[in-house]
């Protein structure tokens, strides 16, 4: 209530006074001509009141979005406009809106970020833990450490990329094919599962106000994208209606339809020869026609200039903008529309159509509450403190314990028995590498815990630990550290001279210069080094003599994203090793070589690193003879991000621009293996990949297999407190392990013809939902009855017949044959329950008609009839006599 004691004025067209009852303000607007006003008093009956003026509409928190996103665009110039349509948007002063840039990553903790975030398993390993509850509460902490960045970051007046809330992540593409490097970055093979993790991800990410989001979720790439990466911007992706309605998009359709995502990113492929960000089926007919999808649309970076470029669908960038524009592509993560404003001139669009998607995005960007009081927007208190806070780093070894999947335990040689075990071996690429468990989209936690550690740590002073390497991940190249910061100078001083620049030539005055011990660094994107450089679009050199003490062959050894070059006496150093970049040099004592090192950062994390030792090649024969005197040996290898991922320029046998042409275990490794088993000691494989390996060989003669993916900074005690027995593993496969690429269609196929657990016909090494465990469990007989609303309910008994506490990963299939194509069995229903050591639970599901329904030829659904098998258990019905794993299964009639 608003009492107004005394007002005097003249001539005084208008005045109106609104009280806000959520903060106790009042907004007050006044059109008047330029005449003495009085206002002599104001009395309100609140305890606590601020005044505030609400200059224009949209700056008013009590009218609705859509009231103040109109008004908004009302008084943007067509150029205001298309500025704002790109992801860096830079702000427009004259009405008070700050400059937003629309990418940001969180694909398993915040990513790329100038501060240190927690950094949880990578997706696949996520999807492997097959716990929705989990993930929904690893999204919750996420949003929890993107909010307090966000707000401490504009509170300092910064604005830049990686710093907003909008998140552009899950990626929910069908990971059908293992050779697909960014294949680590989804949910794995199966729509539902995906769709169901997906979903989560979403709802604890953007949170549950009514008003307000907490973050957006962004679902990509739409649609009908995995691989390969060295083509995806040429690709034209066709596949028939039944595998794209029972494949591609159900996922989609579950985050857009019911999980309300608020961002979609198109993908960089065609799709039946248009581009996916400008495509008559995906854009207009499926998203908005058939699912109404009312949020925005932002492209992959790059994907517009694809148009012109390499699809050739467009004659230039003001074409291809106006297309994209036209179909819905809201948002552009690039430079191409810049061109719009010719585009508008060229009558290829109109100022609407330019409308229509800044209201997309602004409704947005309202919604998150950047244009309000933070007192008002829940979300805005959260502190800085939330960051790697000990609840989230908790969260984060619980998620890794628990995606953890035991592949094979012969013998029960795990868990290890520390009472024994005087002596363990640990060998391998992977033993004590932090990198391979931040996987890619990573940021940088305070603390990373590798395997190595996590053994020792675990061992304690009872156990002695012996550590040697072995072999690299694709070759036998062996390195050792032994830096001597001593053996560096400049100018007489210790360490080197380094130079910062803020362009990428080193161009002009170093914006900073100083002297520095070392290299070696990790910034997130913009990350600022000094008031004057930032970590983008920047470059650096670092000068030293290295004067050695004796004479021998060194190796330095050179670490960079995006790029650095070794100089040695002025003379450009060519890189020994297909992954790492290793130099030698034979250096002589008392003599002096003087070491320049030139390094240049575009975006995204920045990373340089110099470091001097030894490198050997190493005998697989040899490496084995070092540890056979220890009671058990544990191999840690497999692949990393260093060789699959996305776009990479790694070309190397097995390996091709990210992906991968084989999927065996890298030669050298499996060399060690086959040496470390001819001892005759047992071997642990701890395998860490973000995809499947063709384990035919090691399936068969390695007594104990673990798959630990890449788990995240508590990765390491994770698969520590696994091998020790602390924690009994429970997580199962989100993909189909083959044996070979002899296994798979060709690549580029996109059919679902023989291809994952729903359609291939072979025998895979382990099938998609697999896993064993240290107890055992067994089902009794499914009870299925007819249920409300023509579904079917499924009743079974779960009980925990071992002698230890355990997690069992319930899964229910469905598979209905017909006289068209229709899955093999397809997962409709699962859940991860906890059961102590003698324990039995009910277990029920509910298969709606949804669930009971088959897509048929013509893409559509239509209701399973004739005989129906369900099964239910703790994998697939095929996989019982390989996974140990009891599974009961009743045939119904529709």
């Amino acid at each position: 209530m608003v009492n107004v004691l005394c007002l005097m004025h003249r001539r005084i067209t208008s005045i109106v006074l609104i009280y806000n009852h959520r903060d106790n303000s009042i907004y007050y607007n006044m059109n008047m001509k330029k005449h003495f006003i009085l206002i002599c008093g104001l009395v309100l009956s609140l305890s606590a009141c601020s005044v505030k003026q609400s200059q224009y509409k949209f700056q008013d928190p009590d009218l609705s979005v859509d009231e103040r996103v109109s008004d908004l665009i009302s008084r943007l110039t067509i150029e205001e406009k298309i500025s704002q349509m790109m992801n860096n948007a830079p702000a427009i002063e004259h009405l008070g809106i700050p400059a937003y840039n629309w990418w940001n990553e969180a694909l398993h903790g915040v990513a790329r970020s100038p501060y240190p975030a927690t950094s949880f398993p990578q997706a696949i390993g996520m999807a492997a833990t097959w716990n929705l509850d989990a993930i929904h509460q690893m999204a919750e902490y996420v949003s929890d450490e993107g909010r307090a960045i966000y707000h401490d970051s504009s509170k300092k007046g910064k604005t830049g990329i990686f710093l907003g809330l909008t998140y552009w992540t899950p990626n929910i593409n069908i990971f059908r094919d293992p050779r697909w490097g960014r294949g680590q970055e989804t949910y794995g093979e199966d729509p539902f599962l995906t769709g169901s993790i997906g979903a989560s991800f979403v709802r604890g990410l953007q949170g549950n106000d009514p008003v307000y989001l907490k973050a957006s979720a962004c679902a990509k790439h739409f649609a009908v994208h995995s691989g390969p990466e060295w083509n995806r911007h040429t690709y034209n992706a066709e596949v028939s209606n039944f595998d794209l309605w029972d494949t591609y998009l159900p996922a989609f359709k579950e985050l857009i339809v019911d999980a309300k995502v608020t961002g979609v990113m198109c993908a960089y492929n065609a799709f039946f020869g248009q581009p996916c960000c400008g495509n008559d089926i995906l854009m207009m007919d499926i998203l908005k026609n058939q699912w109404h999808f009312d949020g925005y649309v932002t492209s992959d970076c790059g994907a517009i200039d694809d148009f012109y470029r390499t699809h050739k669908t467009h004659p230039d960038a003001a074409a291809a903008s106006a297309g994209a524009v036209l179909h819905g592509t809201d948002c552009e993560c690039g430079n191409s529309y810049q061109a719009l404003a010719d585009a508008l001139g060229n009558g290829l669009l109109t100022e609407e159509d330019i409308d229509a998607s800044l209201k997309r995005l602004f409704r947005i960007r309202f919604r998150l509450g950047m244009f309000d009081p933070d007192d008002r927007v829940p979300y805005a208190r959260t502190p800085i403190s939330v960051l790697e806070s000990p609840e989230h780093k908790a969260h984060a070894l619980r998620m890794a314990q628990q995606s953890i999947v035991l592949l094979r335990n012969e013998n029960n040689l795990l868990p290890l028995n520390k009472q024994q075990i005087k002596k363990i071996a640990v060998a391998g690429p992977n033993a004590d590498s932090e990198s391979v468990l931040l996987a890619n989209y990573y940021g940088y936690p305070t603390e990373v815990t590798t395997l190595l550690e996590g053994i020792k740590a675990k061992a304690g002073n009872d156990v002695e630990v012996i550590y040697e390497k072995g072999v690299n991940l694709t070759d036998d190249y062996v390195f050792t550290s032994a830096y001597n910061e001593a053996l560096f100078t400049y100018d007489g001083k210790p360490g080197f001279k380094a130079d910062y620049y803020q362009n990428l030539q080193r161009e002009g005055t170093p914006g900073l210069s100083r002297i520095e011990k070392k290299v070696d660094y990790q910034w997130g994107d913009g990350q600022n080094i000094t008031d004057s450089i930032i970590t983008r679009r920047m470059s650096a050199s670092w000068s030293t003599v290295f004067a050695p003490d004796e004479t021998k062959e060194v190796c330095f050894e050179l670490k960079a994203d995006d790029w650095a070059e070794l100089y040695i006496d002025g003379i450009k150093q060519e890189k020994t090793g297909n992954i790492n970049a290793f130099y030698l040099l034979k250096a002589e004592k008392e003599k002096s070589y003087k070491i320049d090192i030139y390094y240049r950062q575009y975006a995204d994390n920045a990373e340089i690193s110099f470091d001097m030792g030894t490198l050997r090649r190493a005998h697989a024969k040899e490496v084995a003879a070092a540890l056979k005197d220890a009671d058990v040996i544990i191999f840690a290898g497999g692949i990393s991000a260093k060789v699959e991922g996305e776009e990479m320029g790694v070309v190397i046998d097995g390996f091709r621009r990210g992906d991968r042409t084989s999927i065996d275990l890298p030669g050298v490794q499996k060399e060690l293996l086959k040496e470390l088993k001819a001892t005759g000691k047992p071997v642990v494989f701890v395998l860490m990949t973000g995809s499947a390996i063709g384990l035919g060989w090691e399936s068969e003669n390695i007594p104990a297999i673990v798959n630990a993916w890449y788990g995240g900074q508590a990765g390491g005690q994770a698969i520590a407190d696994v091998l020790f027995g602390d924690y009994n593993p429970g997580g199962r496969l989100p993909v189909t392990f083959y044996r070979s690429v002899d296994d798979l269609p060709d690549f580029e196929d996109y059919s679902m013809a023989n291809r994952t657990y729903r359609y291939f016909r072979g025998t895979p090494v382990y099938p998609f939902g697999y896993g064993l465990s240290y107890t055992s469990f067994r089902y009794s007989e499914p009870d299925v009855t007819p249920a409300a609303s023509q579904s079917v309910q499924v009743k079974a008994t779960l009980t925990n017949t071992g002698n230890r506490d355990g997690d069992e990963v319930v899964q229910l299939y469905v598979s209905n044959k017909r006289d068209f194509t229709t899955p093999i069995r397809a997962l409709k229903g699962f859940k991860r329950i906890h059961l102590k050591a003698g324990e039995s639970r009910t277990i029920e599901f509910t298969l709606t008609p949804e669930d009971l329904s088959v897509v048929n030829a013509s893409g559509h659904p239509e209701p399973m009839k004739g005989e129906v098998n369900i099964s239910i258990g703790g994998g697939q019905p095929s996989a019982l006599s390989l996974a140990g794993q009891q599974c009961t299964q009743k045939n119904i009639t529709l």
